[in-house]
């Protein structure tokens, strides 16, 4: 159910987004500043309008699945805690390291660097 909600969520955000860019801006934010005393939004002019009544049903259905998502996650996660979904991995210890073969340095099993031979270096010596 929740996904259903989601998806009809994510078509009213779309549709809402388009409706408000088709409409016409009457210059101002609102509708105030226009000829005809400030009617703005309110007015029986202002709300008259097909897209002015389509953006306002489609706002009032995405404060209503908004609302009812909230309490579907609520009521998902109720007793149940964040905490309690970590499980204790247990820790990983590296193996002793045996005394007769030399240490060798990160990648040099088959990375970049040459396998250790002996005393001789890993690495060539820098060039001065």
């Amino acid at each position: 159910m929740e996904n259903v909600l989601l998806i009809v969520h994510l078509i009213l955000a779309l549709s809402l987004i388009g409706v408000v860019l088709l409409q016409r801006s009457e210059g101002g934010g609102l509708g105030m500043g226009s000829s005809g005393g400030g009617g703005g939004v309110m007015s029986s002019r202002g709300a008259a309008t097909a897209l002015g009544k389509l953006t306002w049903a489609f706002a009032i259905a995405f404060i209503a699945t908004s609302i009812t998502l909230t309490i579907v996650a609520a009521k998902n996660s109720a007793g149940s805690s964040v905490l309690d979904r970590v499980t204790a991995q247990p820790e990983v210890t590296a193996p002793a390291p045996d005394e007769t073969t030399p240490p060798t340095l990160p990648g040099a099993e088959g990375g970049l660097l040459p396998p250790s031979t002996g005393d001789a270096p890993a690495l060539p010596p820098r060039a001065e």
